[in-house]
């Protein structure tokens, strides 16, 4: 089954004190490209939110953002440096002896020097806040893959209509191309009969030079070939695993084909024909571009 490659997904846990919340946002993409928004404290995370994603996308341009919201109490500690306790108050002695000034350790003054004591929050355990991700972000990649593939189903059944109209004219083309040389033949033998008036036709030139011309005109193998295009191309609509690239070759293959067919039939009625495939094939080659 196919699938776009843009899509949204959206997921939320709760656990280790902390509501997360997970967004997904895809865009077409010629690769798979992870961009991931989240605080630098839990930039650890980042490749096994990476990992997760990779089992279930292959290509598109995702943003991931995840939000942590506090549930429950920060757990904060005081910390004191004492070295640098030490070192102050070695400082103020020695600052005292050279102003000739009496000198008392004070350790309430002393605490209130920078960088002496500081407040911190005590490290958090990533593998256990990861239970709380994992389930938040599995949660948004199920809404995030079902979305893409309704978009692709859509996607599917409007490519199965262009091609249905492409092979429609291939048939048209078909029927048109033997009626292509049978109208040269009666326009040349019209145009030597009125240079050589009275003069008989020599038949046998006249079918070598009309059989010169289906020759040179022949458009046979490479409506085959558009016809084995378009069965792989409907044949690839149903395979399980992303076809978007092997569709995009495809797509090129048949505008190649029916360019050279528009170069060789020489008639209105097939060039008129052509146009319109090649008109069709443009919109599919768009559609290609949003799946996966």
């Amino acid at each position: 089954m196919v699938s776009s490659m843009t899509g949204y997904g959206r997921g939320e846990a709760e656990g280790e004190g902390k509501q997360l919340t997970v967004e997904l946002k895809a865009v077409n993409h010629r690769f798979l490209e992870t961009v991931i928004r989240l605080p630098r404290q839990y930039s650890p995370l980042e490749e096994r939110i990476k990992r997760l994603i990779q089992e279930q996308v292959s290509r598109g341009r995702i943003e991931v953002y995840l939000n942590f919201k506090e549930t429950g109490e920060i757990k904060r500690f005081i910390k004191v440096d004492k070295d640098i306790a030490v070192a102050y108050d070695k400082a103020l002695e020695d600052l005292a002896k050279t102003l000739r000034a009496s000198y008392s350790s004070d350790v309430y003054r002393l605490i209130s020097l920078p960088e002496v004591v500081s407040v911190e929050e005590r490290e958090e355990d990533l593998d256990a806040l990861w239970g709380v991700c994992s389930r938040a972000l599995e949660q948004a990649l199920a809404a995030f893959v079902k979305m893409r593939k309704q978009e692709g189903e859509r996607l599917r059944e409007d490519l199965i209509h262009r091609l249905d109209r492409i092979a429609q004219c291939i048939k048209e083309i078909e029927v048109r191309q033997p009626l292509v040389v049978q109208d040269y033949q009666e326009k040349l033998r019209q145009r030597i009969s009125e240079l050589l008036h009275e003069v008989p036709l020599d038949e046998n030139r006249l079918a070598n030079e009309a059989a010169v011309f289906a020759d040179r005109i022949s458009i046979t193998e490479e409506l085959v070939r558009l016809a084995s295009h378009l069965a792989q191309f409907k044949a690839s609509l149903n395979l399980p695993e992303p076809v978007g690239r092997k569709l995009d070759f495809l797509t090129q293959e048949l505008n190649r084909e029916i360019n050279t067919v528009g170069s060789k039939a020489n008639d209105f009625e097939i060039g008129r024909t052509v146009v319109e495939v090649k008109s069709e094939i443009e919109k599919i080659r768009e559609q290609v571009q949003n799946l996966e």
